[in-house]
């Protein structure tokens, strides 16, 4: 099959347990078979073991990539994955190809995409969405969508891996392992946000968060003594980057930083800045070049942005519940019946994470997340 030897030199099958285990049942089932199905997850090297999983239940496959000026996000890609992917005969298309061919009459049946880059497209089946930050362009959908991001599933993904992410990207830009001590700024307390700070409390860095206080209190921030700043206390927000190393936004809304106060103090700040959100958080006052990787999501320097042993039950997510489209639809539901953003079934993703634990290398720190580590404020 395509890709193999990529995947089988450069992984262990106990680092993508889930998409492994669907790969092989949808080798027998074949729930994708004949129809035409559009896969937006970013391309990276980590993702060619979806692409195979889809592959192996009979998708006819297309990626989609960078969205562009006419969608609402464009994500960040491996230049290569996409040579590989159009050397192997799959097409790679960006939103206007897909308007384009849905104007012809050969739109997709299904659309896995991430952070609403197709949004604007009109799957039959429906869409699963990836993302939290994507969930905004599907409100007034009026075709079904699963929400990855809505369940338990993704915790793995964000919590562990998005965090661990940041940090080794650090190292990979110079600025080393060491961060014991150094003043960190945490712009979001959600799930991304967590597992940054959970990653440098291991690291012995000192950090502050800075968030919407009104939304409650934070059990993990609380129980780990991480001082919380209100994000509407403009002038102590201020002095708290004044006086970073780092600085790090994870708020998942755009512009969340776009305050001529803040951004005086960005620019005059010695810290080093760098955006964890899918979207620019800083906004127009702060420029790109101030910030690491021009604004991107930091972790999509490297060579796999996530670690594939914490992201494998995020991959296996999406496309599950694409099966699950079908199988609602082939089981004669109206697929127009359920519309909008749905959260994914508590058994689907329960079997994911049974699949994950037992099979794969990071059992015991899903458990210790489970445990109460981050959660979902």
């Amino acid at each position: 099959m395509l890709f193999d030897e990529i995947i089988d030199d450069t992984y262990d099958v106990s680092e993508y347990p889930a998409s492994a285990h669907y790969e092989q049942e949808w080798a027998e089932t074949r729930p994708f078979a004949g129809l035409c199905v559009l896969a937006a997850t970013p391309v990276f090297r980590n993702t060619l073991v979806q692409y195979r999983a889809l592959l192996a239940g009979g998708a006819e496959l297309s990626v989609g990539i960078a969205a562009g000026s006419d969608g609402p996000s464009e994500m960040p890609c491996d230049a290569s994955v996409v040579d590989l992917l159009q050397e192997s005969g799959i097409p790679v298309l960006n939103l206007k190809d897909v308007l384009d061919a849905e104007s012809r009459g050969q739109g997709f049946d299904l659309i896995l995409d991430c952070a609403g880059q197709f949004s604007l497209c009109h799957p039959r089946l429906g869409f699963v969405e990836l993302t939290r930050s994507g969930v905004q362009f599907y409100e007034n959908c009026e075709k079904p969508v699963y929400v990855a991001d809505s369940g338990i599933v993704k915790r793995i993904e964000t919590s562990l891996g998005t965090g661990e992410g940041y940090v080794r990207a650090l190292a990979q830009l110079g600025y080393g392992s060491d961060f014991a001590g150094k003043k960190f700024v945490v712009f979001g307390s959600g799930k991304v946000g967590q597992g940054i700070v959970l990653q440098l409390l291991r690291l012995s860095a000192f950090i502050t968060v800075v968030t919407d206080t009104s939304r409650g209190l934070n059990p993990f921030l609380d129980a780990n003594g991480v001082p919380v700043t209100d994000c509407r206390d403009v002038d102590a927000v201020a002095s708290l980057v004044r006086d970073a190393d780092f600085v790090v936004t994870a708020t998942g809304v755009k512009g969340a930083l776009d305050l001529a106060e803040l951004a005086d103090a960005l620019n005059k700040s010695h810290a080093v800045l760098a955006n964890m959100g899918v979207e620019d958080e800083y906004g127009l006052g702060v420029s790109n070049a101030r910030v690491l990787a021009e604004k991107k999501p930091l972790n999509f320097i490297l060579e796999e942005p996530t670690h594939l042993k914490y992201i494998d039950a995020s991959l296996a997510l999406h496309a599950a519940l694409g099966e699950l489209l079908v199988q609602e639809s082939a089981g004669g539901s109206d697929p127009n019946k359920n519309v909008g953003p749905m959260d994914p079934p508590t058994e689907l993703e329960q079997r994911i994470l049974s699949v994950t634990m037992d099979n794969g290398l990071i059992g015991q720190e899903i458990s210790e997340m489970l445990g109460g580590l981050p959660n979902d404020n």
